[in-house]
């Protein structure tokens, strides 16, 4: 097992990661920038170093200095969390050559699932469902227009290393294919330095699932369940449960066996998950995977029983999963996670500073992650997320009626706080019958005057 682990990340994240190596008995380095400086994460680590000022191309993506800091405290290991240098091979080349354990994926198979249409040809050698797109990069506007002509509109254009809904783009005719083509293009190279376009088929209102994969380095792949993510806004998510209320035991069945037999392919170690959408006939269809732990990855810990960043940490350490689970993974009861985000909830405006005050619900089935404290500043340089508030119950009713219990003993002030919006949801009829995808939430919001 490792000795110390540095924590290339900040926030909730980062206070997680120390929990799970505090249980393992590893000693912990914390990094942060001078925004930082008087957060939780700095408090509870070990050790704790500066790397640079507030804005993140100078501090938390800043490689040369991580590793600097690695090297500094003589760590075994690096845990990247999620977001940052999580899903940079660079990064995870650069911790081998310096002889630091990356806790996540070999670089290789990070650039495969990276550029997604790579990935999407991974996916389908081995019988994972793909949508009907391009088998490879857009080389041309003509042959675009070709190509949406045989698939058919409406087509979605995607940034080959795109994410967050950047780079993406709905063509619903061939007018306006080259003008929207264009503007995928630049926003991609201005986002991800690559501006490689590639076309799927789009379908129209679907629901968005994701499978959670953990494997080691001894060829075991193991699927833990599927979460529904399709409460989302501006192509960001609010709102994740496990299981899908959607997913039948047949499907989870079926994609979870087709998922072990791609993942071992093309060697997957360690977490990821594997994204789909679902058409409005129940079919699930691959668009990407995410080579790093989720935000929502505490859903599927409450299902499962499973502590996924531990898991993480124990893998990397060369353990092999049969004796990390200790038996076949059992889905019990439901989960749901509400993102707490820093922002009107009215006009989704960011709202950093200070929090004056502050109340983190309780009771049975109740679980917050959060760096959140009171006095602690909420800054804007940053995702704006506050808290991650999951509720657990025997079924979705009950995780339903503990999650709005929850919300509405959850007190955050001197902030404006996502909290109001979730309350409102999560009363909506549609939502207690599992009658929404991915669309759902901007309807909402026009029925309530909202953008």
């Amino acid at each position: 097992m490792f000795r110390k682990i540095l924590i290339a990340n900040r926030g909730e994240i980062a206070l997680r990661i120390i929990c799970a190596c505090r249980d393992l008995g590893i000693k912990t380095v914390a990094v942060y920038s001078e925004a930082d400086r008087n957060s939780l994460h700095v408090r509870f680590a070990g050790e704790a170093i500066c790397i640079g000022p507030a804005k993140s191309t100078r501090s938390y993506l800043d490689i040369p200095s991580v590793i600097s800091a690695a090297e500094i405290t003589n760590v075994d290991a690096i845990h990247p969390g999620y977001g940052f240098l999580s899903e940079n091979a660079d990064f995870a080349e650069v911790c081998e050559t310096s002889g630091i354990k990356f806790i996540g994926p070999t670089p290789e198979v990070i650039r495969t699932m990276g550029v997604k249409q790579r990935a999407r040809t991974v996916m389908q050698q081995a019988g994972v469902p793909i949508l009907p797109g391009s088998k490879g990069i857009l080389p041309s506007v003509e042959e675009a227009l070709e190509l949406a002509e045989q698939i058919g509109y409406p087509v979605m254009l995607k940034a080959s290393a795109g994410g967050g809904g950047r780079g993406m783009r709905v063509v619903r005719n061939p007018e306006d294919l080259p003008n929207l083509l264009s503007q995928a293009e630049a926003e991609a190279s201005a986002a991800f330095s690559c501006g490689d376009m590639y076309m799927e088929k789009l379908v129209e209102s679907p629901r968005h699932i994701e499978f959670q994969i953990i494997a080691d380095h001894h060829g075991t792949v193991e699927v833990l369940g599927e979460r529904e993510c399709s409460i989302q806004r501006r192509h960001q998510k609010l709102i994740e449960e496990s299981p899908s209320p959607s997913v039948t035991p047949e499907l989870r069945q079926r994609i979870s066996g087709a998922l072990r037999v791609a993942m071992k392919a093309i060697g997957y170690t360690n977490a990821g998950t594997v994204e789909f959408l679902m058409d409005e006939k129940g079919n699930l269809y691959f668009i990407e995977v995410n080579a790093r732990i989720q935000v929502e990855h505490p859903v599927t810990e409450c299902v499962t029983g499973i502590d996924l960043v531990k898991t993480q940490i124990r893998i990397s350490a060369g353990e092999k999963l049969t004796d990390i689970l200790r038996g076949p993974v059992e889905l019990r009861g439901h989960a749901i996670e509400c993102r707490v985000n820093a922002e009107n909830p009215e006009t989704f405006a960011p709202s950093p500073g200070r929090i004056t005050g502050l109340n983190l619900p309780g009771g049975i089935g109740i679980r917050v992650d959060t760096a959140a404290y009171t006095d602690g500043v909420i800054p804007p340089y940053y995702d704006s997320l506050v808290a991650k508030l999951i509720a657990h119950g025997n079924d979705r009713a009950e995780a339903i009626t503990r999650m709005r219990r929850a919300l509405s003993m959850f007190v955050v002030e001197g902030i404006y706080t996502s909290i109001p919006l979730h309350e409102r949801i999560l009363a909506h009829s549609d939502f207690a019958e599992g009658k929404f995808d991915t669309t759902w939430l901007a309807r909402f919001l026009g029925q309530n005057g909202k953008k």
